[in-house]
């Protein structure tokens, strides 16, 4: 578990991030799984920003607009699809999880024969 301080709406607060620094054994930098942003769809709504306790998402200024961005991968929990299933527009996506999971059984698999 990391403790992070940032700034929310004008106000500091704590919060703890379970970040997963392993999924089944292996190392979460290698598991092939993070939401993806379709931008022709993205509004800048929020709700993803908003949702993911994880702090996957951000917002940067593009342009002089504000956008919404997977600003920490790796912080998305294996298998959840939460931020998928809130956006109304649907513009977010994720990985096939029956292939994420081949890749994480491959994965295991080579750690053992280590």
């Amino acid at each position: 578990m990391l403790w992070v301080r940032y700034v929310k709406r004008g106000s500091q607060e704590d919060r703890k991030l379970f970040i997963e620094k392993e999924f089944e054994g292996v190392p979460r930098e290698k598991i092939p799984w993070a939401p993806k942003i379709n931008y022709k769809k993205c509004v800048s709504c929020g709700k993803c920003v908003d949702f993911c306790h994880n702090k996957a998402f951000d917002f940067e200024e593009k342009n002089e607009k504000k956008r919404t961005i997977v600003k920490n991968p790796n912080a998305c929990v294996v298998f959840c699809r939460g931020c998928q299933d809130i956006c109304p527009e649907k513009a977010i996506t994720h990985p096939s999880e029956k292939e994420t999971q081949k890749i994480i059984d491959k994965l295991k698999k080579n750690t053992k024969a280590l």
